[in-house]
């Protein structure tokens, strides 16, 4: 007796899987078909309970899943009613200017989004307001047309506070089906609504939902109003007249609920009825299952009945055991695969093998499918973030054929090709303007423009790429082949342009065209010359067109601001040096002093340098407003009648604060390093340094140093390099008569690349500093 009980266990204990039991017991079935007579006789008098314990089973199940659908239009009713509530769907919505509060307009339709998104079953959610103009918000806000309002209108005043409506959206395709939804009408509390918000139903997925009331592959299910109207039905039968047949049936039903059969076209169904209590009415649901698909599982239990009383069943398990397993075998394997060290826990559950693998292939298409949509979607974003980061310079360090082969993967066409940069500000916007656009209007401006340049763009050049709407300013990249010209095609475009702006915005353009470039890597340098050459355009509020192809010329204007002195300053403030500030500010106020006695362009210059340490400290994570104790600095500034007071003022109102403030949070270790490394480069500019050979002698790796040199600094290593041997150029330009070869060497270029980073980084060529300088001594 022990043994046969041990016997069992191991057996049960050795179970592969569902599939690997089933198997089995399939096997075992064949292997013991004498057994079939002695099951027969136990499944003639088995048939007849099961059989009724499947029906309760089944109206169990119909009770259970109706009351999931119950909740979850209860759920639907909850969620809106509670939207009407806020405050921002009160009486305000009279008062609010929809167009000019584009901000309140935008935040109602981001709510109304939220609102949609809270449910899987919402379709979409809309604001209907019944106004002078009467609108309906959902993504977007639109004015009704007269006819459209009508329709909003009629459901406005024929519908109670809160309702069901079977619902056709006016705005859609007259073709489209109606569906379910749900209408609040706002204000809550008021007895005089001037609108409401209408949530309508996905109807694919309610009527898929309510195939849940069938849980077989044949059937019936509908739900009725009070009105006895359908309201939605699902219908899996081969006759769709069963739908208008039950319907009469329920009707004539006394009961609330109940079930019974129902004899349709020789086939006999079990109806399962009852009722929905919705917020302004009762519905009736009614679920239609064939008795066959209900008593279906008997096949199942008769077959276990009959491999039960198989005879020989020592013989058969042996038999069927040894074959199960070779079955296995292979299902197993696949198992493996598909779920690696899960494949253990399912063989262990009671799940069968082959649906695990239909799910996991489902869920891994599905995941497939996801992505790839996914990924259609965001390749317009990737390719604006992309160029983005190009023409910011983030891939200074990729290799030119890295850079193509990118492209190439994002859909451009790259070889062989030109790049050249554009870029239109527009100006004659004004503070206030009755008559035409203000700056309140400056992202519509930028937004119109950019529509305006894409419609003129398609009819003239094969790629190009929008970069940035901001400022009342558009950048475009556009591709073209090499070796074709494109001057006549970029002036029809400027002409348009500025054309279509004068007529349509009332402003002026300034369009800026760079030179060409095959290169991609250069692509950041035509825009950096663009945005420097646009400094030099004439400020009267005209039309103009800069071509850095023709127009090489720059405007050296009679003041001069000691930029370089600014950035010693911030360079200073950054590394904590007080004593190097306070000398530097010194000789700030005394470059600007030089040739500048009126003391209105003084001040101006003092507070230029103040606006730049105060970005500086809001770069670093403080704010003016709390460091600075709540003061006016701009005011106190103004009012400090001479220099040395200046001076004074800045180093102990500005500059001590900000650094006390900064070294209780600075690692001061990391600070020494950079130092020590500011230090080197200073010494050996002129030899060829670069950020491994600083790393190897500070004994750190080239990304630790990268990321503490920029926190620490400011810029990047390589920039910081680059404006340290340019200042030192600039002087030995200004000072000596060397020969600018020669100059070049002792910065630690060669000419060639000399000139060209000169020319980038200044905006003429070293000659030309040089001879720019003469004159103005001369002058001077």
């Amino acid at each position: 007796m022990k043994e046969k009980k041990m016997g069992a266990k191991l057996l049960r204990f050795n179970w592969k899987g569902t599939y690997h039991r089933n198997s089995f017991i399939l096997i075992l079935f064949i292997a013991s078909i004498p057994g079939l007579i002695t099951g027969l006789g136990i499944y003639l008098f088995a048939i007849g309970q099961v059989e009724e314990q499947l029906m309760q089973q089944h109206n169990s199940q119909i009770n259970e899943r109706a009351q999931n659908i119950d909740e979850v239009f209860s759920d639907i009713e909850y969620s809106t009613s509670r939207l009407a509530f806020e405050s921002r769907f009160g009486e305000s919505l009279k008062q609010l200017d929809f167009v000019r509060q584009f901000k309140e307009t935008n935040d109602i339709s981001k709510t109304l989004l939220l609102q949609q998104g809270s449910h899987p079953l919402i379709k979409e959610v809309e604001l209907y307001v019944n106004l002078e103009k009467p609108i309906v918000i959902n993504s977007g806000y639109n004015v009704l047309s007269n006819e459209i309002n009508e329709v909003y209108l009629e459901l406005l005043e024929n519908n109670e506070n809160m309702s069901w409506e079977v619902y056709q959206n006016p705005q859609a395709n007259r073709k489209s089906a109606s569906t379910l939804a749900f209408v609040q009408n706002i204000p809550v509390t008021s007895k005089d609504p001037f609108g409401y918000i209408i949530t309508e139903i996905n109807k694919n997925k309610a009527v898929e939902l309510l195939k849940t009331l069938t849980p077989y592959e044949k059937g019936a299910t509908f739900i009725l109003n009070e009105k006895n109207q359908i309201l939605l039905s699902s219908n899996s039968t081969n006759d769709p007249s069963i739908i208008d047949e039950l319907k009469e049936e329920i009707v004539n039903q006394d009961e609330n609920k109940g079930t019974f059969q129902f004899k349709y076209d020789n086939k006999m169904y079990s109806i399962s009825y009852g009722h929905f209590k919705r917020i302004d009415s009762q519905w009736t649901y009614v679920s239609a299952a064939p008795i066959t698909s209900i008593t279906a599982p008997l096949v199942f239990t008769s077959r276990l009945i009959l491999i039960i009383s198989a005879s020989a069943l020592v013989l058969a398990l042996i038999m069927s055991w040894f074959a199960s397993n070779r079955i296995y075998s292979p299902i197993n394997g696949l198992l493996k695969k598909l779920l690696g060290e899960e494949a253990e826990g399912i063989k262990k559950s009671k799940k069968h093998e082959f649906l695990v693998i239909e799910e996991q292939w489902s869920k891994l298409n599905q995941k497939s499918n996801m992505l790839r949509d996914r990924l259609s979607e965001q390749v317009g974003e990737i390719k604006q973030s992309f160029i983005l980061q190009l023409i910011q310079g983030y891939f200074y360090g990729y290799h030119e054929d890295n850079l193509r082969k990118r492209m190439e993967n994002y859909g451009w066409e790259v070889q062989n090709q030109s790049f050249i940069a554009l870029e239109i500000q527009l100006t004659g916007v004004r503070e206030d303007s009755n008559d035409g656009l203000s700056t309140n209007d400056e992202s519509l401006v930028a937004f119109v423009t950019a529509n305006i340049m894409d419609e003129v763009a398609q009819e003239l050049f094969e790629q190009y790429n929008l970069i940035k709407v901001s400022d009342l300013s558009v950048e475009m990249l556009i591709i073209y082949p090499e070796k074709s010209s494109i001057k006549a095609d970029l002036r029809h475009f400027a002409n348009v342009v500025t054309e279509a702006v004068n007529q349509i915005l009332k402003m002026q353009v300034t369009i800026t065209i760079s030179d060409s470039t095959e290169k991609i890597k250069e692509i950041p340098y035509l825009f950096e010359e663009v945005r420097k050459r646009k400094r030099f355009r004439m400020f009267e509020n005209i039309n103009q067109i800069i071509d850095l192809q023709e127009d090489k010329k720059m405007d050296v204007q009679a003041f001069q601001y000691p930029f370089t002195k600014e950035k010693e300053i911030i360079q200073a403030i950054r590394m904590g040096q007080i004593d190097e500030v306070e000398e530097l500010i010194s000789q700030f106020i005394e470059e600007l002093t030089k040739n500048e006695t009126n003391e209105i362009n003084i001040k101006y210059g003092a507070i230029q340098l103040y606006s730049s340490i105060q970005h500086e400290i809001l770069h670093s994570g403080f704010h003016p407003h709390d460091l600075f104790k709540e003061k006016n600095m701009y005011e106190e500034l103004s009012k400090i009648p001479d220099k040395n007071r200046i001076i004074k003022w800045f180093i102990d109102e500005v500059v001590s604060p900000y650094i006390n403030q900064l070294e209780g949070r600075m690692n001061i270790e990391l600070k020494r390093v950079i130092e020590k490394v500011t230090m080197i480069i200073n010494e050996n500019y002129m030899f060829d340094i670069s950020l491994e050979s600083c790393a190897d002698e500070i004994g750190t790796s080239p990304y630790s140093l990268s990321k503490s040199f920029k926190q620490i600094v400011g810029i990047n290593f390589i920039d910081y390099l680059t404006e340290l041997r340019m200042e030192k150029a600039k002087e030995m330009l200004q000072n000596s008569d060397m020969q600018i070869n020669l100059i070049a060497e002792k910065v630690g270029y060669r000419q060639s690349y000399f000139n060209r980073i000169f020319k980038k980084q200044i905006g003429v060529t070293p000659s030309q500093y040089r001879k720019l300088n003469q004159e103005k001594s001369q002058i001077g």
